[in-house]
């Protein structure tokens, strides 16, 4: 995760409720959205060495600032998504233009088949996982694994205060993996812990989880997260990684973060 997909957040405001965390009363405070947003690029450039890549803002598209949801890519394939949700239905053409100007072999999923790209679509080389139920649906993961030929693990959501996997599942450069279990169904957690063994299982408590400490982006072996995440700091530490703090509050009023913030290109 070197080259990142980025969209300043120039509209970025709550102008609806798609989520748990989006209250129309809750409103952000843009200033302190633009400030914060530089914090995390110049954390992701100067301290963890990303490039970026960006997407221009566009009126009228608030969330488009959370561009994990663009889609997926691997190499030069890349998959826009398809919201579930109207208010960010009208983010797809313009993704997907995105994708095709940089010279990306682009794939468009089925009307109806619901998959909000890489807030749902997470792994590591040899094995990706899928959340679905709230916002992506399960069959969209038979279709992308035929896309991108890599075997992709359904996992489902039942909590929802964690919407998208990003929020609750860091796959990390090491082979571990950062995760709040009690986010997934009881299946989900077996399939987990069989897939991913005991001393690679890195759990986040309940209070972090809630400060979205999963939804963060790992570059070798910087963590940028965001702040007041204590034990999920020590936890990565004794790991050997260095945890990148962020302040990011003014996005989690809309159930974002670090993660969500940016597209993997790499």
């Amino acid at each position: 995760m070197s080259r990142l997909l980025v969209c300043e957040p120039e509209y970025f405001s709550i102008q609806y409720e798609i989520n748990p965390w989006m209250r129309l009363s809750n409103s952000v405070g843009p200033e302190r959205a633009r400030i914060q947003w530089q914090g995390l690029m110049d954390v992701l450039t100067n301290k963890a060495g990303a490039r970026l890549e960006r997407i221009k803002p566009v009126p009228g598209l608030p969330d488009m600032v959370f561009t994990a949801n663009a889609g997926s890519v691997l190499g030069r394939k890349a998959v826009p998504s398809r919201f579930r949700h109207p208010e960010r239905q009208r983010e797809e053409p313009c993704f997907e233009q995105w994708f095709r100007e940089q010279g990306y072999d682009v794939t468009q999923l089925e009307e109806g088949l619901y998959f909000e790209g890489a807030g749902d679509l997470l792994g590591f080389p040899d094995t990706w996982f899928g959340g679905y139920r709230q916002r992506s649906d399960i069959r969209a993961y038979i279709r992308l694994s035929e896309i991108f030929g890599r075997e992709i693990i359904p996992v489902e959501l039942v909590d929802r205060r964690f919407y998208h996997l990003d929020t609750c599942f860091c796959p990390l450069s090491g082979g571990e993996l950062l995760y709040y279990p009690p986010a997934f169904d009881g299946y989900a957690q077996k399939v987990i812990e069989d897939r991913i063994g005991r001393d690679r299982r890195l759990v986040v408590p309940e209070s972090e989880a809630l400060r979205f400490a999963c939804n963060a982006v790992c570059i070798k072996q910087r963590v940028v997260l965001p702040e007041g995440c204590a034990e999920t700091m020590a936890l990565l530490a004794d790991r050997g990684y260095e945890p990148c703090p962020s302040p990011l509050d003014e996005f989690m009023k809309a159930g974002g973060s670090a993660k969500c913030l940016t597209l993997a290109l790499d």
